[in-house]
């Protein structure tokens, strides 16, 4: 049997972790995964302020303390003064993965050329990979469609739980075995 894949999600936001208003991209993050995954998982949600140390001890909780092989963090990534959670994902990764934020971009540009705006990136926290995606629940689902087909892979690079997916909605890329 399969170890139950625990997949943290963050929210930054100054407003919503105040209950200014309702946090939709948490949601739209808690729903794409139930779309994509067959495997068992459970989501450990967190909305937090926009502050790089809150951002940083968030990850590293949801790393170190509760044992998430995937941490997804929402918000945070544009160009403005509170916007730090690339900054924060930097600070606590170990080796950084840039391809996610190229390809997210790439795929946000057919869309919006506010695009090339975005600083999302990714990173590898001892076993766990942390991705950084937009804020909008719409752009969410765009990037997760682009670089989710890597994930499941390098999560079983990791040793980390083999997450299954419903291929008639994500097809996860994994080498054929020889």
């Amino acid at each position: 049997m399969s170890k139950i894949a625990k997949i943290g999600i963050i929210t930054a936001s100054d407003r919503a972790s105040q209950g200014i208003y309702e946090d939709l991209s948490g949601k739209a993050i808690i729903d794409t995964m139930n779309d994509y995954l067959t495997s068992p998982w459970e989501p450990v949600y967190r909305c937090i302020e926009d502050d790089q140390e809150t951002i940083e001890n968030t990850m590293k909780e949801l790393v170190d303390e509760v044992g998430c092989s995937l941490v997804v963090t929402t918000g945070g990534t544009g160009p403005s003064a509170r916007d730090v959670t690339p900054e924060a994902t930097e600070a606590v990764c170990d080796r950084m993965m840039p391809g996610f934020g190229e390809l997210m971009r790439a795929e946000s540009l057919k869309f919006v050329p506010t695009a090339i705006l975005s600083r999302q990136t990714a990173g590898l926290r001892g076993s766990s990979l942390i991705v950084n995606l937009p804020g909008k629940p719409k752009s969410i689902r765009e990037c997760l469609d682009a670089v989710f087909p890597a994930i499941p892979y390098c999560i079983d690079l990791m040793d980390g739980p083999f997450l299954e997916c419903d291929e008639k909605v994500i097809k996860p890329f994994r080498p054929k075995k020889k």
